[in-house]
């Protein structure tokens, strides 16, 4: 693990070539946090930006989220982007075949009706996705160590399902399901695999996918602040994450990138 920010370089433009796999964190990756996770705006560009990305690298590139595919088409309206949701418990891959976790549904249900009940108790927001519900706290982040208190004894009762910390956030999810088990299984499949994959990601949920293409021979960004984490490289911001990737595409798109 890394002990200190600044021991950490900022990452070159020709990290990315054209026979990269790139995985990208969506929420504080390439979107700025908002209090209500449906508020998140796209910033101008940004979809230029990436949809050259994905034709340079011959549709290798990935969003990799704690959010449904649903949602994620909803805020980029890219459906023939591959992407994993739920932190890998459903994946569409880059020919659009579509794979979902197996979930157990009636324990689910009965989590669902914990989670909203502890969410009405404290007051903080409750986001119901497909296949897991997550407790929001950046409304009130003086909830946050509650919540911290709260929620592992919750999930104790639900033995089919884990919790995952992340940025005033808390999820429940089933058990076993990572982001870096969704990127092994994109690498296994064309048009990825036989590429060095790429990770930008900012949350705890991302060092899953930081180790696994760290074991792969590949490169991870943290983007932020939050130590320890085992990353390669950081990037300070999304902001920060946009000019990088222009500089990416600029590369690519003239030809220039070096193979590796």
């Amino acid at each position: 693990m890394n002990a200190a920010r600044d021991t950490l370089p900022s990452p070159p433009v020709d990290l990315v070539t054209r026979d990269t796999a790139l995985f990208l964190d969506a929420d504080g990756t390439l979107l700025a946090f908002a209090d209500d996770p449906d508020g998140v705006v796209v910033p101008d560009g940004l979809l230029d930006t990436l949809d050259a990305l994905h034709d340079a690298l011959g549709g290798a590139m990935a969003l990799v989220s704690g959010r449904a595919i649903s949602g994620l088409d909803r805020i980029f309206g890219r459906c023939q982007w591959a992407a994993a949701g739920q932190h890998g418990l459903e994946r569409r891959d880059g020919d659009g075949h579509r794979t979902t976790e197996h979930v157990d549904e009636a324990e689910l249900k009965r989590l669902r009706h914990a989670v909203h009940d502890l969410g009405a108790l404290l007051g903080v927001r409750v986001e119901d996705k497909t296949w897991s519900v997550a407790l929001h706290c950046r409304e009130h982040p003086e909830r946050a160590d509650e919540l911290g208190r709260i929620a592992p004894a919750i999930v104790r009762r639900f033995p089919r399902f884990e919790l995952q910390p992340g940025n005033f956030v808390y999820e429940f999810k089933p058990r076993g399901v990572d982001k870096g088990a969704a990127v092994a299984a994109f690498l296994a499949s064309p048009p990825f695999r036989g590429r060095t994959p790429v990770y930008l990601g900012d949350d705890l949920t991302d060092e899953h996918g930081f180790a696994m293409v760290n074991a792969r021979g590949g490169a991870s960004v943290r983007v932020g602040a939050r130590e320890p984490s085992q990353a390669m490289f950081t990037l300070s911001s999304p902001g920060d994450v946009h000019a990088w990737l222009d500089s990416v595409k600029a590369l690519l798109t003239q030809g220039a990138a070096k193979e590796r």
